[in-house]
């Protein structure tokens, strides 16, 4: 009954917003026809993965040359504040990933210009925006609206008030948010990619964020177990990723 009432929410939210339709279309397409092919390589690249993982502190140390500092211990009364807010957001959304690899590949690039894709509680966009603001730098952030629990008002709830000047959030799916983001910022030095988990959705964003990211620019991918879209690219285009193990799932990471 539940999950029922989610889908019912889910769809009168959608048929609310004309704006949104083609991501209507293209999740009725997904469900209905494609539903298998989202899992597309699965067990092939958790065997890659398992094999080829090294923890965040190596990750950072390995790629940036950096002795990893936790980020809840360097920005210690924010990430308090935050955490205190996250516990009390009535609407439940993804918690903290990997903060400190995404803060320090910001810091290794001198960062400027940030896109992340995915936002929930803005635990990402905290870690960004946190080195972001030493360069007044901009972070680029695309998240659907929350259709089904009314959740639009509390994402990026945990973001620090005086950091959201640096902050532009995008409310559709990457498929229309992204084109928007590149005809304003045609050159990333972060990209950070944690929305749709299909293996049709990352194959879709995976070429676009790389063609905006500057040499020496940081991928970064959450979630790369879900399919092998994130191996099959980096086997594609020459690359050498680096796999984190991040709370029992994987993070693919290259610099470019």
């Amino acid at each position: 009954m539940g999950e029922l009432l989610r889908v019912t929410k889910t769809l009168a939210g959608y048929l609310k917003r004309p704006d949104l339709y083609p991501e209507l279309g293209r999740k009725i397409i997904k469900n209905v026809f494609n539903r298998k092919s989202a899992f597309k390589g699965k067990e092939k690249t958790n065997l890659w993965a398992s094999e080829n993982a090294v923890s965040q502190t190596e990750a950072i140390e390995k790629l940036f040359g950096k002795k990893m500092e936790k980020f809840a211990e360097k920005f210690d009364k924010e990430y308090l504040e935050a955490l205190r807010k996250q516990q009390n957001c009535p609407v439940k959304m993804g918690g903290a990933g990997a903060l400190e690899l995404i803060y320090e590949a910001c810091e290794f690039t001198k960062a400027k210009n940030v896109i992340e894709t995915g936002v929930a509680y803005g635990w990402s966009s905290f870690a960004a925006l946190k080195s972001l603001e030493k360069r007044n730098g901009t972070l680029y952030s695309s998240d659907m609206p929350y259709l089904s629990q009314d959740g639009d008002k509390y994402v990026g709830f945990v973001v620090p008030e005086e950091l959201k000047k640096n902050w532009k959030l995008f409310r559709h799916a990457d498929r229309e948010s992204l084109p928007k983001i590149f005809s304003i910022c045609n050159e990333v030095d972060v990209v950070h990619y944690d929305s749709d988990k299909a293996y049709e959705g990352m194959s879709w964003a995976y070429p676009k964020l790389y063609s905006n990211l500057r040499k020496g620019g940081v991928f970064i991918s959450d979630d790369i177990n879900d399919n092998s879209a994130f191996q099959d690219f980096c086997e594609k285009n020459g690359l050498e990723p680096t796999i984190v193990d991040f709370e029992g799932k994987f993070i693919g990471v290259f610099v470019k």
